[in-house]
């Protein structure tokens, strides 16, 4: 069977030195060009492997014309890169976010169907054992009926993180904070176990880091069933591990860094509510460890197994476009309602994020 060709974009990148370390280890990939705007070290880490380098990757897609095509750079490129790989004829992994603004998202997801081409996410907590676990026990039914969801996850950072690329934390390079660069991991489970929100109350600010986006966001969610949730992220907070807990009507799931608690209710709590004979009854409730089956490791490695599956057998990968678009409405929602003071129903309305990003891309603050 003939080698996937690939060609890197951003290969000059910090992340790219990791999608080179999992290439590394599939050998069904085969790197045919590296593109990037600063030529070091891009160059050193192509004579490594031995291929072409590039500064234009529209050069790079004529001259290489890879299969696939792998996304590094800042976020605001990956659209317009994604776009331009598959009508070129390839296939696209894209570092998350998968854009800044949910509209471009829907080009992606637009230009995907038109060509046929798979746009893969690369959100590899998905492929985590214990995120399969808990995805494996919700989808078959042992929560039941959404009751209430709480996400705490910090990404703590310091002030040399942001100074160490000028992109960073920047409404125009960056295009957010917090939101856009550590979180959408987190959204991103969230969105894959609990579904999306209906509707989002956001806060976002810029506490204590010197940058332009906001290294603090929380949200009140709605679910289509009613049930509340919550979410909090931010870089400023260190030494606490993030929590997700997803509780339903028969009983929860706890995930504690890298620990699952498993929360059972009998009988159920709707069941127990209309049976209970004394006012201050309780169902009987007892949390306890899972034991976790060997799976994913949640590495780069596991996102380029799973789309080489997909691309062989022309499937879809673990995370798609249109499941990567889903983290970044929800951001996109946290800030708009934030900057506007109002809940935001999703879908949400991308002309009005839009002239949102508009105004704080030219006021620089929030």
């Amino acid at each position: 069977m003939k080698p996937i060709r690939l060609a890197l974009v951003g290969a000059s990148g910090g992340i790219a030195e990791t999608h080179l370390g999992a290439i590394a280890k599939c050998p069904e990939i085969r790197i045919v060009g590296m593109c990037d705007i600063v030529p070091e070290p891009m160059r050193q880490r192509a004579v490594g492997v031995g291929c072409r380098t590039f500064s234009d990757w529209k050069v790079m897609l004529k001259a290489v014309e890879p299969d696939l095509v792998s996304i590094a750079t800042p976020h605001p490129f990956h659209p317009l890169v994604a776009c331009d790989a598959m009508r070129a004829g390839a296939h696209v992994l894209t570092e998350k976010p998968m854009a800044v603004e949910v509209r471009d998202a829907d080009r992606m997801i637009a230009v995907s169907k038109a060509t046929r081409k798979i746009v893969a996410v690369n959100f590899q907590m998905r492929l985590r054992a214990v995120a399969e676990e808990m995805k494996r026990r919700i989808d078959a039914g042992e929560l039941g009926a959404l009751i209430r969801v709480l996400c705490v996850e910090p990404w703590y950072r310091s002030d040399a993180y942001y100074r160490s690329a000028t992109w960073r934390g920047k409404w125009g390079s960056e295009g957010g904070g917090v939101l856009m660069n550590q979180a959408p991991h987190t959204q991103d489970l969230l969105c894959w176990l609990a579904g999306s929100p209906r509707k989002v109350w956001g806060w976002v600010r810029t506490r204590f880091h010197p940058m332009e986006c906001e290294d603090s966001a929380q949200a009140m969610l709605e679910y289509p069933n009613g049930a509340p949730g919550y979410i909090t992220t931010s870089t400023v907070e260190p030494g606490v591990h993030g929590r997700l807990q997803i509780i339903g009507e028969k009983g929860g799931l706890e995930l504690a860094g890298s620990e699952l608690f498993k929360i059972s209710f009998t009988p159920s709590i709707l069941k127990h509510m209309r049976s209970a004979k004394g006012m201050w009854d309780q169902p009987k409730s007892s949390m306890e460890p899972v034991k976790v089956p060997k799976g994913g490791t949640g590495l780069h490695i596991d996102v380029y197994r799973n789309l080489i599956r997909a691309i062989r057998r022309h499937g879809q990968p673990r995370c798609n476009a249109t499941e990567g678009r889903k983290s970044l409405e929800l951001a996109n929602a946290t800030v708009l309602s934030s900057v506007t003071g109002r809940p935001v129903t999703l879908p949400i309305n991308r002309a009005a994020y839009s002239a949102v990003l508009k105004k704080l891309r030219a006021r620089k603050r929030l």
